[in-house]
């Protein structure tokens, strides 16, 4: 009897064995394949950075006559996105994370939100307004192009991680998107949980984990750097991070919840106005964001990452007015109203590098009152971020991931929570479910 039930057993583990490596194989080739879709927008942020250190305030150079003409880009490029958003590019509007939520919610709408077309057009969209400077960051494409490879993969072949749910398999996909933009695979799968899934479950966090670690190696070969950003090198000791972290924390929190308002408030408006109106309602905002940069000196353009790896190499950005407190509260002004303008228009983009530069600038403008902007630096950018998404798990893995600082992990934990806490008595709703909520009432 024995023997027999050995015989049995046998073909049984086998088959198991057999039907885990082809579900590897399954979620390496679908990582693989996200990460391949995210490398164009990866490369055109490097794009985006080489023209930002052409402007003075990276440059340390005065203003020339190609730089000037390079500053007033958003002139030209806002109007004409409004204008292909209201026309032939209409698919490709908005974020791109509240059309992906809509399809994780309701499957049946994938096909439409998720399609080659939306997700090329997004794509081309998201070019423009990129490597014009606007203040965008690329979570929302990215993430929409994860669910999109998975969309398309699963309509082609069917049987595909078969036994992964519709909707989950898209929620997996989405954060596999930001582990590929962003090299960060560990926040792919925390960004899944927290902000999709809603949960933390065993059956998706080992798939995730093999999808997102797959697409963000993918990004690291192809030049993501592990450290984004450069490293902090600050090691203050645990109780005066802390201590610093609850006031950064609260006033973080407070910014952010600011911003995602001021968010909200722009996108409710410019929605109607867009459609009626995309070339006047394009030329005010191209106006308003070229003035940024102009009196910036740059600082207020691209999605914040290098103003913010300016500012970790112990850097300070200049724009027209002499170096103070009243330069850094211009940038740090023009740092929050920019973004909610661009992003409030549906260009596509993503507020999460955004968030992180204009809290890195509050942060060191606190620390540096006495003598500890790097860590002020480092506890603002966490707060920004948890201000402004209620994410406080994803924004110190993000955090660590781009600063590569694990030494200031107590501070940035608390500053973190502190600031999603302060951020939800303002806000009722996280800022991506709230924009959802938006994009879904404003549909024709």
């Amino acid at each position: 009897m024995g023997r027999f039930a050995e015989l049995v057993a046998l073909p049984m583990a086998r088959e198991r064995i057999s039907a885990l490596l082809r579900q590897l194989l399954q979620l390496a080739v679908l990582g693989l394949l996200v990460g391949v879709a995210c490398w164009p927008f990866n490369l055109l942020d490097r794009w985006q950075d080489a023209l930002l250190h052409q402007l003075p305030s990276f440059s340390g150079q005065p203003w020339r006559p190609d730089t000037v003409l390079l500053a007033c880009s958003p002139l030209l490029a806002v109007p004409l996105l409004l204008v292909l958003q209201r026309g032939v590019w209409s698919a490709g509007a908005g974020s791109g994370i509240p059309q992906t939520m809509a399809s994780v919610e309701e499957p049946s709408e994938a096909p439409r939100l998720l399609g080659p077309w939306p997700t090329l057009q997004r794509l081309g969209l998201w070019a423009i307004a990129t490597l014009s400077l606007l203040p965008l960051g690329r979570e929302g494409p990215v993430v929409q192009v994860g669910a999109a490879v998975a969309q398309g993969l699963r309509r082609r072949f069917p049987r595909l991680l078969a036994d992964l749910e519709q909707a989950d398999l898209l929620a997996l996909a989405a954060g596999a998107g930001l582990a590929g933009g962003f090299d960060t695979p560990l926040m792919g799968v925390v960004f899944m949980a927290e902000e999709f899934t809603g949960r933390f479950a065993a059956r998706l966090i080992w798939p995730a984990l093999v999808i997102c670690g797959v697409a963000a190696a993918f990004s690291n070969l192809t030049g993501q750097p592990e450290f984004a950003l450069g490293t902090l090198g600050v090691e203050p000791v645990e109780l005066m991070q802390v201590l610093w972290a609850l006031p950064i924390g609260v006033l973080g929190g407070l910014l952010g919840a600011g911003f995602g308002l001021l968010l909200l408030a722009c996108t409710r408006r410019f929605i109607g106005l867009a459609r009626r109106w995309p070339l006047p309602l394009g030329l005010l905002l191209g106006a308003l964001l070229s003035l940024f940069l102009l009196v910036s000196g740059g600082a207020s353009g691209g999605d914040g990452e290098a103003l913010m790896g300016q500012l970790i190499a112990g850097d300070h950005p200049h724009g027209l007015l002499a170096s103070g407190p009243l330069s850094d509260l211009l940038t740090l002004l023009v740092r929050v109203v920019g973004p909610a303008l661009a992003l409030g228009a549906g260009i596509p983009g993503g507020l999460i590098d955004p968030a992180f530069s204009f809290g890195a600038l509050l942060g060191q403008g606190l620390g540096a009152l006495v003598g500890l902007s790097g860590l002020g630096l480092a506890l603002g950018m966490v707060a920004g971020l948890a201000g402004a998404t209620q994410l406080p798990v994803m924004t110190v893995l993000f955090a660590l991931r781009l600063a590569g600082d694990q030494q200031l992990l107590p501070g940035m934990l608390v500053a973190s929570v502190l600031a999603a806490f302060v951020s939800r008595l303002l806000v009722a709703q996280p800022i991506y479910h709230a924009l959802a909520a938006v994009t879904r009432s404003s549909e024709p």
